[in-house]
């Protein structure tokens, strides 16, 4: 297997809007939220994905994100640019710009409302791989993009040098051992959905990109390192303490519970960009006391 970017918890960080001006990046907050992170020993950050309302920003924002989360974290944290877009040309634009900000890889979703074959994601991905001064992390997740990718798709593409991982939110723990079997230790897989952390590691994966960690880092980082240190069992008993809190996260559209709830927490506003738009506020306390109790 080439070099991980990292092994076990990522973030995929929250994108804090201003309280009274929900068109700028409140970036006061969003640097200490990367402390946070830092602190907490999460190993990686990703920036301007879907929990960061990456859809909701212009490239300007995505870059400045991708810049802030560098200047605070420092070298020794990989930082991991979201750069998906609906088109091939974007995406390039995207992955281009996230290099000179100083990411050290992107992450790149299937293409969203531009529906494509199979075929058609084989030569969007090799086309972002070949363009790419960065290593890429394909990135699927059917609900939000209708898109499926094959076993034998991921085949074709873990064979380029530049496609290093995969970050798997299809929900099918079935299916990760088949592409495990056809990508051998080309391909890298994170596990996309914090239910099932433990799971995903059970069967080859090598962290969790995680939302969970926005509120409990610490939780998710100690998860991780029980599993690669061997404690299974402490790893388990963690996957199933904050079962009922991960299930209350996805109550509601990612990532309107957490950042909700990171609102009640003090670590945000609680400000979206349309069509996104706070939830119940009844049902934001009690993610927040729930998380609160954890913390």
């Amino acid at each position: 297997m080439q070099d991980l970017l990292f092994r076990g918890a990522a973030t995929a960080l929250v994108t804090p809007f201003e309280k009274n001006n929900p068109d700028r990046i409140d970036e006061s907050a969003f640097r200490n939220l990367v402390r946070r992170q830092c602190d907490a020993g999460i190993r990686a950050l990703v920036t301007a994905g879907t929990t960061g309302e990456a859809s909701a920003l212009t490239d300007t924002e995505h870059i400045r994100l991708c810049e802030i989360a560098r200047e605070e974290a420092g070298a020794g944290m990989p930082i991991i640019a979201g750069c998906g877009a609906p088109t091939t040309a974007r995406a390039v634009s995207l992955v281009r710009e996230a290099a000179q900000a100083g990411a050290d890889a992107v992450l790149v979703v299937t293409p969203y409302y531009n529906k494509c074959s199979q075929e058609g994601l084989y030569r969007h991905y090799t086309a972002i791989a070949d363009a790419s001064p960065l290593p890429v992390i394909l990135y699927e997740v059917p609900s939000r993009t209708g898109l499926h990718v094959t076993p034998e798709t991921y085949a074709r593409l873990a064979v380029h040098d530049n496609i290093v991982a995969l970050k798997d939110a299809a929900g099918d723990l079935e299916r990760v051992p088949l592409i495990r079997s056809m990508t051998g230790d080309r391909l890298a897989v994170y596990s996309g959905s914090d239910g099932v952390t433990v799971p995903m590691l059970s069967v080859g994966a090598v962290g969790v990109i995680s939302v969970l960690s926005n509120l409990c880092p610490y939780a998710v980082s100690e998860m991780c390192e029980a599993w690669f240190s061997g404690n299974t069992a402490r790893a388990a008993e963690l996957q199933c303490r904050y079962a009922s809190l991960n299930r209350a996260l996805f109550s509601e559209v990612n990532p309107i519970p957490v950042k909700c709830a990171m609102a009640q927490l003090g670590m945000c506003a609680e400000v979206f960009r349309l069509p996104l738009c706070p939830m119940n506020a009844e049902d934001s306390r009690r993610i927040a006391q729930m998380a609160e109790a954890f913390l």
